[in-house]
């Protein structure tokens, strides 16, 4: 267990009065759900993330993770946790019913996000990308794609990533190198991206990448880019994963408090390209890939209520324990918890 309680009681006054959980389950698509289903998944949902995931936080900053050959090893507790998550159903909780989803508003993913991220910052990173790139597939992507990439996506077995930034195109992606070369119905990916989240990994069957790059005609800027679906592994035609595509991982980003997020340095086509396939049409990308920028800004701001709020517990439980000095305006000389004197209670609230 870990010192983190989900704050449940704040979280059902903000659904119930401020988000009007009844009146968008009163909207078309929600039928299956009302105030009270959502209400008792999310003591459920509370249980786990305390129990499971909470405890990695400590664990994935001491132990950190590795990369040797290209292969990325993160602790164990990462892997225990994570299998739990799939076998809940936790990662399919929001997502369509045709691909295996449970069909929940997005508000409730908002509140698992935010819950996910106060109890393990670094081990939420890889399930939150993974929502981006379903919505990204989902939106612009075509049947072929959906079929293949979708089901194992909204199950949480496979996990998404978003690849931007390169060496010199930073926040200016119209500067972007990495290129994409048609052939025979898919396109030959070569270049390199930095700053992916769990880029690599070793806890689950594949990872899905969603890769900008240009086509050799293509224009200069950003009306010039593509967005393309690079798995780790192919697929085969029953689903499963296949041989290994041509990416790697060179190398691994060091972030602080975040030690056990994998940050890679990717590299495509180091054997003559990694295989890529389509996102909609060419030119198109950051049209398409601005579904996954706004979920990540989405996500972004959840992060920073959730580490407000998990130094606002520690705070609020230290000043519960730690006794000095004697209560304002009290004659007795017994010293009391700091939670008691009003500046310290007006700094909590």
């Amino acid at each position: 267990m870990s010192d983190y309680r989900a704050p449940l009681a704040d979280i059902r006054l903000v659904l119930r009065d401020i988000a009007d959980v009844e009146g968008i389950c009163d909207l078309p698509g929600f039928e299956h759900v009302d105030a009270d289903i959502i209400d008792g998944v999310l003591g459920e949902f509370g249980r786990f993330v305390e129990e499971v995931v909470a405890p990695t936080h400590r664990i994935g900053d001491t132990e950190g993770c590795s990369v040797t050959d290209g292969v990325v090893t993160v602790p164990k507790a990462f892997h225990d946790a994570y299998d739990q998550y799939v076998a809940s159903g936790w990662g399919s909780v929001s997502h369509d019913s045709d691909y295996g989803g449970g069909g929940f508003p997005g508000l409730f993913q908002t509140v698992m996000t935010e819950m996910l991220a106060t109890a393990g910052r670094a081990w939420t990173m890889g399930p939150l990308l993974t929502i981006g790139a379903i919505e990204a597939i989902r939106s612009f992507g075509d049947e072929r794609l959906k079929e293949t990439f979708l089901p194992r996506m909204v199950s949480a077995e496979w996990t998404g990533t978003m690849n931007l930034t390169e060496p010199q195109a930073g926040s200016d992606l119209a500067l972007i190198r990495c290129r994409s070369v048609k052939e025979n119905g898919y396109y030959r990916i070569t270049g390199t991206k930095i700053f992916i989240t769990y880029g690599e990994h070793d806890m689950t069957d594949n990872i899905v990448h969603m890769v900008l790059a240009r086509t050799p005609d293509s224009v200069e800027g950003v009306k010039g880019i593509s967005l393309f679906v690079v798995p780790k592994f192919l697929v085969k035609d029953d689903g499963s994963p296949g041989v290994r595509n041509g990416l790697r991982c060179v190398s691994l980003e060091h972030k602080l408090g975040i030690r056990a997020s994998p940050t890679a340095v990717m590299s495509y086509g180091d054997d003559g390209g990694a295989i890529g396939y389509i996102v909609g049409e060419e030119n198109c990308g950051i049209e398409y890939m601005f579904t996954m920028m706004n979920n990540a800004r989405l996500a972004v701001g959840l992060e920073g209520v959730a580490i407000g709020e998990r130094a606002y517990q520690q705070a609020r439980d230290y000043a519960r324990e730690r006794v000095q000095c004697r209560k304002h305006g009290s004659n007795s000389s017994e010293a009391v918890a700091i939670i008691e004197h009003p500046d310290v209670k007006r700094m909590l609230l």
